[in-house]
C-alpha cells in the first residue's frame, strides 16, 4: 500500500481519540477552559451519561466574538505563544486542541460574551465545520454544548459504558476539580436532578465534606508542610509545598484510587507518590489496605514538565526524590502527630490559603515577574529510607491517656477505665506494638538487635527457595540478631538468635522469618528490614488466651501510653477499642 498523507478530518478524528476517550474527558477538558479563564461558577449538565448532551457553563472571563470561529480550530490558544512557554506551563490547558477535538466528533455549540463586550457570539460546529455563526445575548462568560458524541465515529461510541457509568465517571471529574479549586464553585446535574455541588468558599475542608461527606471528614486528619515554604504566596518555590488531608489509620479503603494528588491544582496522577504516602502509613495499615487522601502539591512550574500525557494526567519533576520526600514526611507526620483531629473546625489558612490568581492568564503573562533564583534544597535533604526511620517528637498528640487496668476478658483483651469512658486492649497486638518501637530504637542506637547466642548451634535443612533467601538476606538476618553459618550444600548452623526470641525453638524461628522474606518478596532495603523486625515481634509477642497478672497487664499498658503509635500494631491491626461515656449512658438509656 502506498504511502499517502490522511485527509484532515481523518487526521482530526485520530488526534481527537488521544484527547476524547468518553464524555468524562470532554467534561475535563471543558472544565480546565473555564477555570483557566478565571470562572468563580462551573455548571456541568449532562444528559443520559453524557451521552447525549454534555453542558458546561461558566462565568469567566469569556472569548471576544471576532476569536470564536479561532478558538475551535486545532492548535488555536491562548495560554502559550512560543516553545519557551513550554517550559513553565501556569495554566491547566495550553495545546489549543480540545475544543477542535470535541467538534471533530460530536455536534458543538459555543456561545461566549467577552467580558468588554455588550453582546454574546455563537458558532455551531458540526464534523469540525462550523455551519452557523450569529450573534446571541449571553452573560458575561462561556457555554459550550456538546451533543451526540461520536455520532460520526460508531466504532467509538460503541464501547462507551451504560449510562449510569458513564455519568459516575463525569461525576469524578468534576468532584476532582472541587477539590482542586476549592474556592469555586461547582453543580454537577444528571438528567435533570443535582448531582453534587460544592460550596466555594475556598476552605479545602469545606470542599473534601461536600465530595464525601461529614462522616469521612471526621476520619481525616490535615497535613501541612510548615518547614518548606515560599518567600511569598505568589512565589511558586522549587521546594515543594505540601498541604491537604489524610485519613486517620483507622480508616481506609480496599485500593489506592482514593489517594489524590494536585500540582499546582492540576489533578495529576503518579505511581511514586502513591507509593510515597502508602510508605508514609507503613505498619499502620493492615494488608491490603489503603488510605483517603487529598494531597496538594505547590511547585514551581518550571521544575516540571506537564507536556508527557495527551491527556496532562501525568507529569514529569525535574526532582523526583525531593517531591516523594516531601509528600511522605507531610503524611508520616499528619498520621503520627494526630490520632483524632476533626477535619470541621480544622483551619489551614497558613496552608490552604495560598491560591492561584483568579486569572491564570494573569498569572502567565506576568511570568516574566517572578523571582529569577528560588532558595537551594539541602545537601541533608534526608532519602527515603531514613525519611521512614524519623520518629516525629514534636507532636505527642498520638498518646493514650492514663489508664485504670480493670481486668482481663477471654484471656485475649485488657480491661481499662480512661478519662472518658472504656478502653479495650488487645494484649497481642499491643505487645507487638511495645516491642516493635523498642527493637528499633535499639537497632537505630546500636545499629543492630542484640543476639541470644545458642549453647549449641542448631542446624537447619532448607530447600532451594529458603537458600536463595538465606543467601541473598544473610546481612541483614545478622543485623536483626541471627547468627547462621553454611554446614553443607543445603544445611545451616543457627549460633545466635534475636534476645527478644530467646525462649522459642531456633529453628521454629528462622523458619517464619524465612517465610516472612517470601512473603515480602517486593520490598527491599528498609522496607524490608522493617517488615522482618514486624515479623519477628509477631512471633514474640505475648499471645491471645495467655492469662495475665495484675502487675503484667498494668506494664503493658503503661509501655503502649509511651510508644509513638500506640493505635495500631506494626501490621496495622488496632490495638485499642474505646467505648466513651457518652456511647455507655446511651446504650443504658441514661441520655
Amino acid at each position: 500500500m502506498p504511502i499517502r498523507i490522511l485527509p484532515p478530518e481523518v487526521a482530526d478524528r485520530i488526534a481527537a481519540g488521544e484527547v476524547v476517550e468518553r464524555p468524562a474527558s470532554v467534561v475535563k477538558e471543558l472544565v480546565e477552559n473555564a477555570l483557566d479563564a478565571g470562572a468563580t461558577y462551573v455548571r456541568v449538565e449532562i444528559t443520559e451519561g453524557g451521552r447525549r448532551l454534555i453542558r458546561v457553563s461558566d462565568n469567566g472571563c469569556g472569548i471576544p466574538a471576532a476569536e470564536l470561529p479561532l478558538a475551535v480550530r486545532r492548535h488555536a490558544t491562548s495560554k502559550i505563544t512560543t516553545a519557551e512557554d513550554l517550559a513553565a506551563i501556569y495554566t491547566l490547558g495550553f495545546r489549543g486542541e480540545a475544543l477542535a477535538a470535541i467538534a471533530s466528533v460530536a455536534r458543538l455549540t459555543l456561545t461566549s460574551r467577552y467580558r468588554e463586550e455588550h453582546a454574546g457570539a455563537r458558532v455551531v460546529v458540526e464534523g469540525g465545520h462550523i455551519v452557523r455563526q450569529e450573534t446571541v445575548g449571553h452573560p458575561i462568560g462561556t457555554t459550550v454544548v456538546v451533543e451526540h458524541l461520536f455520532f460520526n465515529t460508531p466504532a467509538r461510541r460503541k464501547f462507551l459504558k451504560a449510562p449510569r457509568t458513564e455519568a459516575g465517571h463525569v461525576q469524578r471529574v468534576v468532584t476532582r476539580y472541587a477539590l482542586a479549586f476549592p474556592e469555586v464553585r461547582f453543580a454537577l446535574v444528571s438528567d435533570g436532578r443535582i448531582a453534587f455541588q460544592s460550596p466555594g468558599t475556598g476552605r479545602l475542608a469545606d470542599a473534601v465534606t461536600a465530595v464525601y461527606g461529614a462522616d469521612v471528614a471526621r476520619e481525616l486528619v490535615p497535613l501541612a508542610d510548615e518547614e518548606v515554604q515560599p518567600e511569598t504566596e505568589d512565589v511558586l518555590s522549587s521546594v515543594p509545598r505540601i498541604w491537604g488531608y489524610t485519613s486517620k489509620p483507622s480508616y481506609t479503603r480496599p485500593n489506592a484510587q482514593s489517594i489524590l494528588f494536585f500540582l499546582n491544582k492540576r489533578w495529576i496522577t503518579d505511581r511514586a507518590l502513591v507509593q510515597a504516602v502508602v510508605q508514609a502509613y507503613h505498619t499502620l495499615l493492615p494488608t491490603g489496605r489503603y488510605p483517603l487522601s487529598v494531597v496538594h502539591i505547590a511547585l514551581d512550574p518550571r521544575q516540571v514538565d506537564v507536556n508527557v500525557h495527551p491527556a496532562k494526567a501525568e507529569v514529569r519533576f525535574r526532582e523526583p526524590r525531593v517531591v516523594f520526600t516531601a509528600v511522605q514526611r507531610a503524611v508520616r507526620a499528619a498520621v503520627t502527630a494526630s490520632s483524632g483531629t476533626p477535619l470541621g473546625p480544622v483551619e489551614t489558612t497558613p496552608v490552604s490559603g495560598w491560591t492561584l490568581p483568579a486569572s491564570w492568564a494573569e498569572r502567565q503573562r506576568s511570568a516574566g515577574s517572578l523571582a529569577p533564583s528560588f532558595p537551594s534544597l539541602s545537601e541533608d535533604t534526608p532519602t527515603q529510607g531514613e525519611l521512614i526511620a524519623q520518629k516525629d517528637t514534636s507532636s505527642r498528640a498520638t498518646l493514650l491517656p492514663l489508664l485504670r487496668v480493670v481486668g482481663q476478658v477471654g484471656g485475649a483483651y485488657i480491661v481499662a477505665e480512661g478519662p472518658d469512658g472504656l478502653y479495650l486492649i488487645d494484649q497481642h497486638a499491643a505487645h507487638e506494638r511495645v516491642l516493635y518501637e523498642k527493637l528499633m530504637a535499639e537497632r537505630e542506637r546500636a545499629g543492630q538487635l542484640p543476639s541470644q547466642h545458642l549453647l549449641d548451634p542448631i542446624p537447619i535443612t532448607v530447600d532451594s527457595d529458603q537458600g536463595s533467601l538465606l543467601a541473598a538476606h544473610r546481612e541483614m538476618l545478622h543485623r536483626l540478631g541471627f547468627v547462621i553459618e553454611v554446614f553443607g550444600e543445603s544445611t545451616y548452623l543457627v549460633r545466635a538468635v534475636p534476645a527478644v526470641l530467646s525462649g522459642q525453638h531456633p529453628a521454629q524461628v528462622l523458619e517464619d522469618v524465612l517465610e516472612g522474606l517470601r512473603d515480602a518478596r517486593d520490598l527491599v532495603g528498609e522496607q524490608l528490614e522493617r517488615a522482618i523486625v514486624a515479623r519477628i515481634c509477631k512471633r514474640a509477642a505475648v499471645k491471645a488466651g495467655q492469662v495475665l497478672s495484675d502487675e503484667e497487664m498494668r506494664s503493658l499498658v503503661r509501655e503502649l501510653e509511651a510508644c509513638q503509635v500506640p493505635h495500631t500494631c506494626p501490621h496495622g491491626r488496632p490495638t485499642i477499642w474505646h467505648i466513651s461515656a457518652a456511647d455507655l449512658a446511651k446504650r443504658f438509656g441514661r441520655t
